[in-house]
């Protein structure tokens, strides 16, 4: 077991999570490289969250890239714990890179909202910084008008804003006026500054939050992220392997989506094992982690297709030649496996969230400093507010010694 201390200026990007509703703003703006459109997701029995992720990337923000990446799976799986179950879509907006165009403010939408949390994550890994200017009226600007955020009144529509400069760059959008352009919706907005809280750039930051009834937060060089290696990573590693032959392949985007599923797991193995194990307790949750659009098991799981409607050439080279039966026995085996693999990674998962947390207690880390904390308080305090509970968080026991994952009886994948 080890202990390390990942320290970034801009450690609390994603942290503090606010929210952001989609308004008709007095300037259009239509960003470049904006990708299709999601339409908003049916009622399910799920409440909607969503967040729209907006990051400075400019010359001096790689540290915020950084906490981006090695953040992003902790905060989804906070939500997993939410009550009533939600439905999550993700959105990611980068601005302040020269990059972009200037003729859209240097603002870009990534990726729209969307329940492919890996798409997500593929593009964070993509990102660079790029020296520019930080347009966050603009940013908002665009996350507010061009997203298609669900329009139910107890959906929890979160944005966050990041960035190291001064929010009042922008003259063509005023952030104090878009500001209560978006909160006229409903929902609210947190920032989050990247530099010391004392010092003249600060307050307008502060206004971005109060002006949307969200939360402002600021990061210095002495605040940073603990990352806390287990003796549970690796039987994660192994589980989030078998998982992913659990996934049935369908239509167009069907492999491409399957590969980019291990890329994303290489990704944040990248990074470090607990990235790595964050991300398998994410895809160990069906409510959150859920690929309706290119894996049989999910969408049938969901009816979001019928099996017998889905073209022969769609499905996998072994599965065409079975008949419709046969076809749905295998979708079955592979839901029932899933099950049983989702089931002890959520075991195993528990375990390692209280080994964590008898860890930092033993070595006496100052938690209410850390990233994570402010994550969490964030999350709770402010979904309260629409409805969501959370479970209280486990006292810490001993640390227990990880179990061995059982040995692969999976059935063979086509």
């Amino acid at each position: 077991m080890t202990i390390t201390l990942h320290w970034h200026a801009a450690a609390l990007t994603l942290g503090l999570l606010a929210g952001l509703g989609a308004a008709a703003p007095d300037v259009e703006i239509t960003p470049v490289h904006a990708g299709e459109a999601v339409a908003a997701a049916p009622t399910d029995g799920r409440r909607a969250v969503e967040i729209a992720i907006c990051l400075d990337t400019s010359g001096s923000m790689s540290g915020l890239i950084e906490a981006a990446k090695q953040k992003l799976w902790s905060i989804v799986n906070e939500f997993a714990m939410a009550e009533p179950a939600p439905r999550l879509r993700v959105a990611l907006l980068t601005y302040g890179n020269n990059g972009h165009s200037e003729e859209d403010g240097w603002v870009r939408l990534d990726v729209p909202l969307t329940e492919d949390l890996d798409r997500v994550s593929q593009q964070l890994f993509s990102l660079t910084t790029n020296g520019g200017t930080e347009l966050v009226g603009r940013v908002v600007n665009v996350a507010t008008g061009r997203l298609d955020w669900h329009p139910s009144d107890d959906a929890f529509k979160l944005i966050i804003v990041a960035g190291n400069e001064s929010a009042d760059q922008d003259t063509v959008v005023a952030f104090r006026d878009q500001c209560r352009r978006t909160i006229g919706t409903g929902v609210m907005i947190n920032s989050i500054y990247c530099g010391d809280p004392t010092d003249g750039l600060a307050p307008a930051w502060r206004e971005v939050a109060a002006l949307a009834d969200g939360r402002f937060a600021s990061i210095d060089h002495d605040h940073g992220t603990v990352v806390v290696a287990t003796p549970f990573d690796e039987p994660l590693a192994t589980l989030s392997t078998r998982l992913n032959e659990t996934y049935i392949p369908y239509g167009a985007a069907g492999q491409t989506a399957w590969a980019n599923q291990t890329a994303q797991d290489n990704n944040a193995q990248s990074l470090n094992e607990a990235a790595a194990a964050e991300r398998c307790v994410t895809k160990g949750n069906s409510v959150v982690y859920c690929n309706s659009t290119w894996d049989l098991v999910d969408a049938c799981r969901n009816k979001t297709v019928e099996l017998a409607e889905v073209k022969v050439e769609d499905l996998p080279e072994a599965m065409q030649a079975m008949t419709l039966e046969e076809r749905a026995a295998h979708v079955a085996a592979m839901d029932a496996r899933r099950t049983e693999l989702q089931a002890q990674i959520q075991e195993i998962g528990v375990k390692r969230t209280a080994f964590i947390a008898a860890e930092v207690q033993r070595q006496q880390l100052d938690q209410t400093k850390s990233f994570d904390f402010v994550i969490r308080q964030a999350i709770r305090e402010q979904a309260g507010t629409k409805g969501f509970r959370f479970p209280a968080l486990p006292a810490p026991p001993a640390p227990e010694t990880a179990p061995t994952p059982p040995a692969e009886t999976a059935p063979n994948q086509p």
